[in-house]
């Protein structure tokens, strides 16, 4: 097959920014179409493939935002206090069934309907109950501690669009609506496996050279985060025809593939002519430290996306570049607002022009103000100073060092990993 856009970027000769490959990516894949129906307790990360529209009004009826006296506005004296007879009382789920005429209140709880003639409501804390009357102090607004019908969502309105991710908010809201059951797009199919003939699987002894293989665990959580549905294909030696076999094997049974490893210039030609025969791919050297080199392309129906070795540098490509295309293919739009801060630098940072680098950082409050001071070894391969993080510090292509509380641009772990 072929696919001019992919063949006209060399990627020997230019090295795409991060925000060049974030455009492609999104640019070039698309939502899946299937949906499926479920009930609203098992909604929860699932994505809307059609629009909730409310079927009545949000609230239903006027009622109380707070205990205390329905009244009349105009019952009310503009200086001094009014006396009110109290002539019933409206509780939540049992509305009052009078009319509140003029020099009359009705006592009322949080959420009860707003009895007819009453425009306004009067917190118990300011009064004075006396017998069968209320006294109310001046300084009254009319319509206050009301909360009127289809102020939240008007009958007929969009509650929630298509490409809303449902979370603890959205449920509460669908159920408010009486909803029981909605349409999502089904889950995304990603497959994931690593290559290299020095990882070892858990369990198994190590021999001389080899290492214990972190990156499908790394993903696997990552991708369980994410909702999709995880298809975990293994380690694949470094043989032409296993990659070759796997690659097909994954692409008949996942919408995404994502693989670690084996994209380095060292090893692009050999894992270029696999590529070539099964699909199309382009090689893309990124101007980022670390996670310089990233394969994206298609495989069969299925999207590739080729992150490096480096344990730091997978969750760098994937936080970065995959989870942004994995939103667009999930029926999402892409991250809408990365968690994105500026806060001063905690300690001084060696850096030479021309690439974005995320290193890993910690945010915490020093002397009632937020800094960020880099944690443990940035080396690529080192995963614990991930653990001890909780953020990435943004250095722009153009920074050339950073000062003890120069201003620097944070990336919060939450919402990313």
């Amino acid at each position: 097959m072929t696919d001019t856009s992919c063949t006209s970027y060399d990627p020997a000769n230019h090295a795409l920014s991060a925000a060049e490959a974030r455009a492609r990516m999104v640019g070039e894949v698309t939502p899946i179409t299937g949906r499926e129906f479920v009930a609203v307790r098992s909604a929860l990360g699932r994505v809307l493939a059609a629009d909730i529209i409310a079927p009545h009004d949000v609230p239903a009826h006027d009622n109380s935002a707070m205990d205390g006296y329905a009244v009349r506005f105009d019952s009310l004296a503009a200086e001094g206090e009014t006396r009110l007879t109290v002539v019933g009382t409206a509780f939540a789920g049992n509305a009052f069934s009078g009319l509140v005429g003029k020099g009359q209140a009705v006592r009322i709880m949080t959420g009860a309907v707003l009895p007819a003639g009453a425009d306004t409501v009067v917190v118990q804390e300011v009064t004075l109950s006396e017998g069968n009357e209320v006294i109310i102090p001046a300084g009254q607004r009319a319509g206050q501690n009301t909360r009127r019908a289809g102020e939240d969502l008007a009958r007929g309105s969009v509650a929630l669009p298509a490409g809303k991710r449902i979370g603890p908010a959205e449920l509460g809201l669908i159920a408010s609506l009486g909803v029981a059951e909605l349409a999502v797009y089904r889950r995304l199919r990603v497959a994931f496996f690593s290559t290299g003939d020095e990882l070892a699987s858990l369990g198994n002894p190590l021999a001389p050279g080899q290492v214990y293989d972190s990156n499908r665990y790394t993903l696997h959580g990552l991708l369980q985060r994410f909702g999709a549905e995880i298809i975990d294909m293994g380690v694949v030696p470094d043989r032409p025809e296993a990659l070759e076999a796997t690659l097909l094997e994954a692409s008949q049974v996942a919408d995404a593939i994502i693989t670690t490893g084996g994209v380095s210039v060292g090893e692009a030609d050999f894992i270029k002519e696999i590529l070539d025969k099964l699909g199309e791919v382009r090689f893309w050297k990124l101007n980022i430290k670390p996670g310089r080199p990233m394969a994206f392309g298609k495989v069969g129906n299925a999207w590739l996306f080729g992150l490096p070795g480096n344990p730091v540098a997978v969750m760098v490509s994937y936080t970065q570049f995959a989870l942004d295309a994995l939103h667009r293919m999930a029926g999402m739009d892409p991250l809408p607002m990365r968690p994105l801060l500026t806060v001063a630098a905690g300690n001084a940072i060696k850096k030479q022009p021309g690439r974005r680098e995320y290193l890993r950082g910690k945010v915490a409050a020093f002397d009632g103000k937020f800094e960020v001071k880099t944690v443990g070894n940035q080396g690529s391969g080192v995963l614990r100073s991930m653990s001890e993080a909780n953020c990435f510090v943004v250095l722009p292509e153009d920074c050339a060092g950073v000062a003890t509380g120069d201003p620097v641009t944070v990336e919060l772990f939450e919402g990313l990993l």
